[in-house]
């Protein structure tokens, strides 16, 4: 017997949802900066290595402009024409072929079936997670709400404010839900708003420190909705 029922599912979307990183996010930004005439190609390994420390890959690309030495005038020029570029490449280009990650679209299917509520807190522009569950998870799509990202304000380094702003949208208290994660920003990000949450990590966040989460593993697929609220919500 739980102590609380469960409401909803709150999922992240990059690297938890789909593999978007390596095979959306880092070509779709390649493909961008050449198309801009920059002669700067991230490999894979140094971009991983950015994915936890320098949020988004404008902030990247500046970052490597300003290793560069171009002057702060030029990076914010060549920053606001990147942005767009990047996000119209990958939605265009390699979002159509991202894989879904193990396990999450059968707690999607049961969430569903349950009237478990579905929602998304993101760093991701609005229009790329719609994108995605439009392309890749179109059976959910119109189920999914409040969907918060970018533009909805800071999830990192905000005292938990998007998933504060996210239980309030959806009418529940914190332990009437259950953050799906894969990286140790997201996890503290919940822990802050007191969410309980569930990390399957990849690649990439393997070996985060994955203090206070309730669930550390590889992937959902070994995980029922019922396994996550009973470990969850006790």
């Amino acid at each position: 017997m739980t102590n609380h029922q469960l409401k909803a599912l709150i999922f992240d979307v990059d690297g938890t949802i789909a593999d978007t990183e390596k095979n959306g996010h880092l070509p779709a930004a390649n493909d961008a900066m050449k198309a801009l005439g920059l002669e700067i190609q991230w490999g894979w390994d140094e971009f991983k290595g950015w994915i936890s420390t320098i949020p988004g890959n404008v902030n990247r690309l500046k970052h490597s402009l300003q290793l560069q030495g171009v002057s702060a005038t030029e990076i914010e020029k060549l920053a606001t024409a990147f942005a767009p570029l990047k996000k119209k490449i990958y939605i265009e280009k390699y979002l159509p072929n991202l894989l879904i990650r193990k396990g999450i679209v059968a707690l999607m299917e049961q969430a569903v079936a349950q009237k478990i509520q579905l929602a998304i807190v993101s760093t991701s522009y609005e229009s790329q997670i719609k994108a995605l569950l439009q392309s890749q998870l179109p059976q959910f799509y119109p189920l999914f709400h409040p969907i918060l990202g970018k533009e909805s304000g800071k999830k990192t380094d905000n005292n938990g404010f998007l998933h504060k702003k996210c239980i309030e949208e959806l009418g529940i208290s914190a332990h009437q839900a259950i953050v799906i994660e894969d990286a140790q920003n997201g996890l503290e990000a919940a822990s802050c708003a007191n969410i309980p949450t569930a990390i399957f990590y990849n690649d990439y966040t393997f070996g985060s420190d994955f203090s206070g989460a309730k669930v550390v593993a590889p992937n959902a697929q070994y995980f029922s909705l019922k396994d996550l609220e009973k470990i969850c919500l006790n």
